[in-house]
């Protein structure tokens, strides 16, 4: 191909940006009002998989009420921090 030819394509390539742009700009709008309900779901699925992880693994050592009450004072104190730092 042509140097000008080339350079027209590479053009129209960018030509859907600031489309693309103005989309992606106005479904954050759109979606500002469910993303803390999004992120707590994530957040509890996330700690959900840890936790799913972590006890069975303990009770195959005998440490599977050690396991349930850490975990469970950890979340505590991240809520606590959550809360108390806003």
């Amino acid at each position: 191909m042509s140097t000008w030819k080339s350079f027209w394509y590479g053009q129209l390539s960018g030509m859907v940006e600031p489309i693309a742009g103005m989309l992606g700009a106005v479904a954050v709008v759109m979606a500002e009002p469910l993303l803390p309900y999004a992120l707590a779901f994530a957040a509890g699925a996330m700690v959900y998989v840890v936790v799913d992880d972590i006890i069975p693994e303990a009770q195959v050592s005998g440490n599977g009420k050690l396991a349930s009450w850490t975990s469970i004072v950890g979340f505590v104190v991240m809520m606590s921090l959550d809360v108390g730092l806003g």
